[in-house]
């Protein structure tokens, strides 16, 4: 018997069947968390600047607001904020968008210091694996000395950036392009 290659398969649209049916895990931190409160809101589009509805799936890690991680690969993990979960994942709406409770998280330290930021993984149909993001908070003032921003060319940073939705308090936005100009930057992992 000779083993054959099988064919290539994108991921989704499955997420609504399995991965998101529990409308809590948009919820990354939990009312009695420590820090400045946030909804983190995402819009996923296409190339023609299309949104992706019910086709894309955001997933997110973060630290709490004092930089530390629920992660045993953390050495502080120990003291990080049990309200803090740190993972999210939804799957987006028919606008593309998805909503995730949290707090804002404060700076990673660990020799070098870094900026706050979300991880952010983005699967969506059409694509074999998941694409590699981070948010940065607009107007941050760590943002101009963060290592892996200052790896962005400067043309480019917007795409990494939330802004602060000023119709709605502490609420923060992100569109993720998915092809096309403005692309969303993406990391090789």
């Amino acid at each position: 018997m000779t083993a054959v290659p099988s064919a290539s398969q994108t991921v989704g649209p499955f997420f609504n069947f399995a991965l998101t049916a529990d409308p809590s895990l948009g919820i990354v931190a939990g009312p009695e968390a420590e820090g400045e409160r946030i909804r983190l809101k995402f819009r996923v589009v296409d190339g023609c600047g299309e949104p992706t509805p019910g086709d894309s799936l955001i997933e997110v890690w973060q630290a709490d607001a004092q930089g530390r991680y629920r992660h045993p690969m953390d050495p502080l993990a120990s003291q990080a904020d049990p309200a803090v979960r740190g993972f999210g994942r939804l799957e987006t709406a028919v606008d593309g968008t998805c909503v995730f409770e949290t707090v804002k998280p404060g700076p990673i330290s660990g020799g070098v210091v870094q900026a706050p930021h979300v991880n952010v993984l983005v699967f969506a149909r059409g694509l074999l694996k998941p694409l590699h993001t981070r948010v940065y908070f607009d107007g941050e003032m760590l943002n101009a000395s963060d290592k892996v921003l200052s790896l962005v060319p400067d043309d480019r940073r917007a795409t990494l950036l939330a802004k602060r939705l000023p119709e709605d308090a502490g609420s923060w936005f992100l569109e993720i392009r998915l092809q096309g100009d403005p692309e969303t930057v993406f990391f090789d992992v």
